[in-house]
């Protein structure tokens, strides 16, 4: 089955990948940036997403799957948005720093690079196992 990357971008102190962890699989909504709800309805289940702490750690510290595909979020009151369902898989054993993918020439194309302030990025499947190789991860 063929599948997509993408990376997911959380404040710690709203939405953890302990709390992910936690509730095991849960709906990821609060999107309001139309480029990024373009990226969550792109997203397929079975697709997998590095789980990033933005903020103050900058820090790529998990792996989710999409487990449900794109509907409206009813937080939105103008109902525009629409969020997806994620399922924690595995941590990153060794979190991969901002500074480590700035720094290294295989990954500073990224999104995650370029467009800071975008909370669902896609990542190329070269990126990805690169990613995966940095964090210590079987891919």
């Amino acid at each position: 089955m063929a599948r997509n990357y993408w990376l997911v971008k959380s404040e710690p102190g709203t939405w953890s990948w302990d709390d992910q962890v936690r509730d095991g699989q849960t709906h990821w909504n609060g999107v309001r940036n139309h480029q990024a709800a373009n990226n969550l309805k792109a997203m397929k289940l079975g697709d997998r997403c590095f789980f990033y702490h933005s903020v103050d750690q900058k820090l790529i510290v998990g792996i989710v799957e999409v487990v449900g595909e794109y509907y409206p979020d009813p937080s939105d009151e103008s109902g525009r948005f629409g969020m997806v369902d994620l399922k924690a898989l595995m941590p990153v054993p060794n979190p991969v720093s901002l500074a480590q993918v700035k720094e290294d020439p295989e990954l500073n194309h990224l999104g995650l690079v370029r467009q800071s302030r975008l909370s669902v990025l896609p990542v190329d499947p070269a990126a990805w196992k690169r990613i995966c190789q940095l964090g210590g991860v079987k891919a």
